[in-house]
């Protein structure tokens, strides 16, 4: 039976509960947005007791599922002032779904606001927090190493902790997730969460499941036959089995180039010269020659395997990937073509606790006001240190883009419910204009990944220049999202499901082996529906509204090169996108 953990941070005390009924098909995201949904008051303050911190595994997370092992981490955000789900590799989620945990809730906040905590599960369930004043300060990977060193020799556990972003409030503040080897640098980077984490008091949570088996299945033979399908499914479709195994997430960056619709310079061009330099193929070229890591999963059960390793000059590890989105935002966004200074802005991010998105977009904000020049990776070094060692400009950046270009008085600042854009230019990409301008998470482009069927013509073609069509394509895959993160499958797989009817089907009939309820395509949607209406609503009665889900003027007046075009999708289409709430909230009681 699956439950749930209470960790109350004002009286120290943790308890265990049983998971209500209504949310027994609940996982991940689906899970994190309905407790946030029901125990949050929409007008609470993101850094106040009255929020909540909710760490949840898929619904499938712990089993063998393939590429199922996603993280989910929910609150109300101190960046966007709605609600957020923010989704991470590592191995924390399959950890917790061993144990049979459903969910991590964080309530209260500490009586002493100095003290740091670490919440330690062991592999026999039991819980309990404990002091860590020592740790303030300290960098994800400080925190890592000193975790092994308390931890028993041969013991398998993940971690999931808060760098100095986190602890100082910072609304670009993300929180770490350990990988396979124990590095803490899987991200659940966007929203401000590890704010949320810090103003709790809570440095690290540590997760132990040596020993404990996987969970059992309602009918593992089904389980099992489901499982081979549809990782053949993954390892068949030429994106998930081929592209991005070889060149990993940063396969985009020539594509997106050739399409135009790289953001460059603060998103002033849709295509970057140095975009050969720092493409997934030439990564893969210094990696290998470097020793890196060219192939390897984010978390146990991964098929798809588009993480690897950086190493530095002289061989020795430097980062995670570093991924496209990462790569993207401190090279074309900023003008950088150098991929060890972009490593090392990866890297600072990492130990500190930054969204690399988030922070790869102030910094080009703050070029384009002219305080550093585009293009100098040595500038953004010195510039993202500026955060944490006293020096102008210093803390303003680590609240994202918006508050760097309010303050720096900059015209173009690429925000949709003040988190910044990522890395797909909404003019030549306009499906992913919808995504942004409509996503309850803030411009989010895992919310609803258009670049699949515009871009990569993976489950149809939808000219991503024009308006047509692009509403229907980003609902369609904002709905399809959010029951994918609501069982912790990888975004990735969505290649396979859109072009492969099999690999669609072998999710419901996981879902019905693994938990014995009854489970098809329309009950797949239905909890993607579920998932959306929870968040809607939050908002809503947050305060958000219709000019909310807009992206800024500057995208439907400046036209952008290549193709010189701009936004078109309508504001009424736009305003279409959640028409289905009202009856899906209906449903659940909550309208």
């Amino acid at each position: 039976m699956r439950h749930s953990l209470r960790v109350n941070m004002s009286d120290l005390s943790v308890v265990r509960e049983e998971l209500p009924a209504k949310w027994a098909r609940y996982g991940g995201r689906a899970l994190t947005s309905a407790i946030v949904f029901t125990e949050v008051p929409p007008q609470a303050d993101p850094l106040g007791p009255e929020n909540v911190l909710v760490v949840a595994p898929g619904l499938l997370g712990g089993t063998n599922t393939p590429n199922g092992g996603r993280l989910s981490i929910g609150a109300k955000s101190p960046l966007t002032g709605g609600i957020k789900e923010s989704n991470s590799g590592g191995q924390a989620a399959n950890a917790l779904g061993r144990l049979g945990i459903a969910a991590v809730i964080f309530t209260g906040k500490p009586v002493d606001p100095h003290a740091y905590y670490m919440l330690t599960i062991e592999a026999d369930g039991s819980a309990v927090l404990s002091r860590v004043d020592e740790w303030a300060g300290a960098g994800n990977y400080e925190v890592a190493d000193a975790v092994k060193a308390m931890r028993p020799e041969g013991d398998r556990y993940s971690t999931i902790t808060n760098g100095p972003a986190g602890e100082a409030g910072l609304k670009a503040s993300g929180i770490a997730v350990s990988d396979m080897k124990g590095y803490p640098n899987r991200f659940a980077g966007r929203g401000g969460l590890g704010a949320v984490m810090g103003s709790k008091g809570l440095k690290a949570i540590v997760v132990s499941d040596k020993g404990v088996a996987t969970p059992a299945h309602a009918d593992k033979e089904a389980f099992s036959a489901a499982v081979k399908t549809f990782s053949a499914a993954l390892r068949e479709h030429p994106v998930s089995g081929q592209g991005l195994p070889t060149y990993g997430t940063n396969v985009l960056t020539n594509i997106l180039n050739e399409a135009g619709g790289l953001p460059t310079r603060n998103f002033s061009e849709g295509s970057f010269e140095g975009a050969e330099a720092t493409s997934g193929e030439r990564q893969r070229e210094i990696t290998l020659e470097r020793g890196g890591d060219v192939s390897h999963g984010c978390h146990t059960g991964c098929v798809i395997k588009c993480s690897r390793y950086w190493n530095d000059k002289d061989g020795n590890y430097v980062t995670k990937g570093p991924e496209y989105e990462t790569i993207w935002a401190f090279g074309a966004d900023c003008g950088v073509d150098d991929l060890d200074d972009i490593a090392e802005l990866d890297r600072i991010c990492g130990d500190m606790g930054l969204d690399t998105i988030e922070m790869g977009a102030t910094i080009g904000v703050y070029m384009d006001s002219g305080a550093i020049p585009f293009g100098d990776g040595k500038a953004a070094i010195a510039t993202l240190n500026s955060i944490f060692d006293g020096s102008e400009p210093g803390k303003v950046l680590g609240d994202g883009a918006e508050a760097t270009g309010l303050a720096f008085n900059v015209a173009r600042i690429p925000v949709v419910k003040h988190q910044a854009l990522p890395a797909y230019d909404p003019r030549s990409v306009q499906g992913m204009g919808v995504t942004y301008a409509t996503s309850t998470m803030g411009a989010d482009h895992t919310a609803g990944y258009t670049v699949a069927t515009n871009i990569l013509k993976v489950g149809g073609d939808v000219d991503p220049l024009k308006p047509e069509g692009q509403v229907e394509l980003s609902r369609n895959l904002q709905i399809a999202t959010a029951m994918l993160d609501a069982f912790g499958l990888c975004i990735f797989v969505a290649f396979p499901i859109l072009d492969i009817p099999e690999a669609f089907t072998a999710i419901h009939e996981m879902a019905q082996a693994h938990t014995g309820d009854t489970w098809d395509v329309d009950a797949l949607l239905q909890l993607g529906k579920e998932t959306l209406a929870y968040e809607k609503l939050f908002n809503d009665a947050a305060g958000m509204g219709a000019k909310d889900d807009r992206l800024p003027e500057f995208f439907k007046t400046d036209a952008l090169p290549p193709h010189k075009v701009v936004f078109e999708v309508s504001d009424a289409d736009l305003d279409s996108v959640y028409d289905f709430v009202p009856e899906v909230a209906k449903t659940l009681g909550i309208s």
